[in-house]
């Protein structure tokens, strides 16, 4: 019972010493004593590209989720409404200018219909040259989130290679002091743990848009060639 009673004790003084404004707090939850400000300041000069890159990262994100969006890009039922155009006789320029600003998907088809009258192979090498201008446009900024994913590791190993050139110059000869060393040891590091922390996110998000864009484009392809068929008398559904 009073090994039980010796134990107790300790865990509720561990848990005592746990607190928010306890020195071990401190000690294991916040490097150098200090918070977020302290660590960048601490990282010196080459983690404020890692900064700047983050935040193009996160706003490129958030820019390409919104865009991205498949209501947006394909709507559901776009198709089946042209296709109803085209067999009540209904389709005019004015249709075909709406369709075209309604969205990705509209373009493909109003690029098909303006050369309704046209031959097959004309009309397919018209859709292709919208499709692949706006496959460019849904790819827009993807190049920037890559590059991001890709470098954010190197820049990260860059800051930490610099803050250790730095430390180790400022050890005087027969003056180090191995506390002082591992301390700015640990110090340099946060470069790297930044630039990976940049980099994981970033590279997960720019996979993601890329499947993305893919699949649209392979939807936007099926439903071009159906327009293509119906117009030239190939298929009545």
């Amino acid at each position: 019972m009073g090994d039980m009673t010796l134990i107790s004790s300790h865990h509720f003084s561990l848990a005592a010493d746990l607190t928010y404004n306890s020195p071990l707090f401190e000690t294991l939850f916040e490097p150098s004593g200090g918070c977020v400000f302290t660590i960048v300041k601490d990282a010196g000069w080459p983690i404020w590209p890692l900064l700047f890159a983050s935040i193009i990262a996160v706003a490129l994100i958030i820019e390409r989720a919104i865009t991205l969006r498949r209501n947006r890009v394909v709507p559901a039922g776009l198709l089946q409404r042209v296709l109803g155009e085209v067999r009540s006789d209904s389709v005019t320029e004015q249709m075909v200018s709406d369709l075209e600003a309604h969205s990705p998907l509209g373009r493909v088809l109003a690029a098909g219909l303006r050369n309704r009258n046209a031959s097959r192979e004309v009309m397919k090498e018209s859709i292709e040259e919208v499709g692949r201008a706006v496959t460019h446009h849904l790819e827009h900024y993807l190049t920037t989130l890559g590059t991001i994913a890709s470098i954010a590791p190197l820049m990260g190993l860059f800051g930490t290679v610099v803050g250790m050139i730095e430390m180790f110059g400022a050890q005087g000869v027969g003056s180090s002091d191995p506390i002082a060393l591992a301390h700015g040891i640990s110090t340099a590091l946060y470069n790297t743990g930044f630039g990976i922390l940049i980099a994981i996110p970033s590279m997960i998000f720019w996979r993601h848009f890329r499947a993305l864009v893919s699949g649209f484009v392979i939807d936007m392809e099926q439903q071009a060639i159906r327009l293509v068929e119906v117009l030239h008398g190939e298929r009545n559904d």
